[in-house]
Formats: structure tokens, C-alpha cells, sequence
């Protein structure tokens, strides 16, 4: 197991973490208001965080993964509010029940609800919902075999 290359500071808080799951990707969320000197380190079966906010609180946090990420297609943006993470999956097309390997959950993470997807099914309810589709269209045209409408009575102006 790699040493990180970040050490815990004494006196630190984690920041509110989001994460959703999809096929290939684990997306990451740390909400920190006007981040700076931010320190990320990627490791395959782990994530630290370090950074100061903008009342120059440092704020740190530790994750430990559910599953092997590949480091060097993972990437991380800093904005104004957040700081992202995109992780790369080993094994891509396998659900993360959870974003951390241990089943208990800290109270600084919750799950994305606004980009959660259940993608597991997606691709067969899309091919079902395609052909229910093109069912009705299909429906609609043998049924719907009479006259064209007159539409003489319709005006222009208004």
C-alpha cells in the first residue's frame, strides 16, 4: 500500500461530500466554500483531500474506496463552491453500493440524489421504452385511416 503524500493536520474538519455512481465513473463532490491550497491525492483504493476554505479552516478528508479506481484516468476540478472529482472505475459496469469499503457511513457523506441514476437497467428500459414507442406509433397510423381535416375555417389573424 502506497504512504500518502498528504499528513492529517492537527486541528481539521471533513467537508460535506457528494458522490454518485455511474458505468465507468464514480463522481465526488466536496463542498468547500472558496477552496485553496488544495492538495489531492489519488491513489488506487483511496483519496485524501486537503485544502483551507475561506475563513482558513483546513479542512481534510479521507476516503477509503469501495473498489479499485484507476488513477491515471481519475481527474479533479476546483471551482468557486466545490471542489470535483471524477474517478475512473476498474471494473466498469459494476454498481457501488456505497462510495467507501467500510459499510458504515460517516455523517459527512451522502449520495448525490440529483445525478443518481440507476444505470444497471438502463440500456433494456430504453430498448423497451423504444419499442412501446414505435408500438403506438404504429397503432396510431392503422387506426387513424380517415379523411384529412378540413381546416378552411382557420384564419390567419387573431
Amino acid at each position: 500500500m502506497n504512504k500518502p503524500k498528504i499528513a492529517r493536520p492537527e486541528e481539521c474538519q471533513p467537508a460535506q461530500t457528494l458522490w454518485f455512481d455511474r458505468k465507468k465513473y464514480v463522481t465526488v463532490t466536496f463542498m468547500v466554500h472558496k477552496p485553496k491550497d488544495v492538495q489531492i491525492d489519488i491513489q488506487p483504493d483511496k483519496m485524501i483531500l486537503c485544502c483551507k476554505n475561506d475563513t482558513d479552516d483546513v479542512i481534510y478528508n479521507e476516503l477509503h474506496f469501495f473498489d479499485k479506481i484507476q488513477i491515471n484516468d481519475s481527474r479533479e476540478k476546483v471551482y468557486d463552491r466545490t471542489i470535483n472529482v471524477l474517478l475512473r472505475k476498474v471494473k466498469p459496469d459494476y454498481a457501488w453500493p456505497r462510495l467507501q469499503k467500510d459499510p458504515s457511513k460517516p455523517s459527512w457523506i451522502c449520495v448525490d440524489f440529483d445525478n443518481w441514476r440507476d444505470w444497471e437497467n438502463e440500456e433494456d428500459e430504453g430498448k423497451e421504452e423504444y419499442e412501446k414507442y414505435m408500438d403506438m406509433i404504429q397503432d396510431i397510423a392503422a387506426t387513424n385511416k380517415g379523411a384529412t381535416p378540413d381546416m378552411g375555417d382557420l384564419s390567419d389573424s387573431d
